[in-house]
């Protein structure tokens, strides 16, 4: 089977999120750059509207950066404009996980950015986790925005929606989404509390430089 390998890492990725509570149902969608063909990108994508728990590997399709399915019967994710528009403007990216995890979607709702409070929010995912404006679901529009928010950094919140980290690999991504969850529940407690301040502007410059290392290519 073709891209086998790939589509299986969708699949298992898929599954994490799934099993890991960072998604209810059959929401939320993963995706991973595959080999080109013919000088166009592809994707293999998570298909719509389906139970991640009885996919298998061939269920995954794979599309082009059109959103033309090149393999695969099922139809793939509503949010497949999101995705490309995202491999797009980001060559760095390989890898794009969709979440609707509960305390980064309370954030997203109440339109708070998740400021940089924790080292690993900056040295893994960049720094502050914007808020993207409200898009439509699946529509060209909240992937414009989506991809301004997100900037050169692993995450963004999608307003009144969820979760979008992205990274060189599927693992990347994941994580991503795990961290910026934890981030957000400490965010919100810590507001709770009465006060969730930043951390000092040096360390956050620092922090940001190791971040930018770790984004060149053969860097963890």
């Amino acid at each position: 089977m073709e891209w086998l390998e790939e589509r299986q890492a969708v699949l298992r990725t898929a599954q994490s999120m799934f099993q890991a509570g960072l998604v209810l149902g059959t929401a939320g969608n993963v995706s991973v750059r595959v080999n080109q063909r013919e000088g166009r990108t592809l994707l293999a994508i998570t298909p719509t509207q389906r139970p991640y728990l009885t996919l298998r590997p061939e269920d995954i399709p794979v599309i082009d950066e059109e959103g033309e399915a090149i393999l695969g019967d099922l139809p793939p994710s509503s949010e497949s404009l999101l995705h490309i528009a995202i491999y797009r403007a980001r060559p760095d990216v390989h890898a794009i996980v969709h979440t609707h995890s509960p305390y980064a979607s309370a954030c997203a709702v109440a339109g708070l950015a998740i400021p940089p409070i924790l080292d690993e929010l900056v040295v893994y995912a960049g720094g502050t986790v914007e808020v993207a404006p409200y898009g439509f679901p699946g529509s060209q529009d909240l992937a414009d925005k989506a991809v301004y928010a997100l900037g050169d950094r692993c995450a963004v919140l999608l307003r009144h929606h969820g979760v979008v980290g992205v990274g060189r690999s599927l693992e990347q991504a994941l994580q991503v989404c795990l961290l910026v969850e934890r981030a957000a529940q400490v965010f919100i407690l810590a507001r709770l509390l009465g006060n969730a301040p930043c951390l000092p502007p040096e360390a956050v410059e620092a922090e940001r430089a190791i971040y930018i290392m770790r984004q060149r290519p053969g860097q963890t």
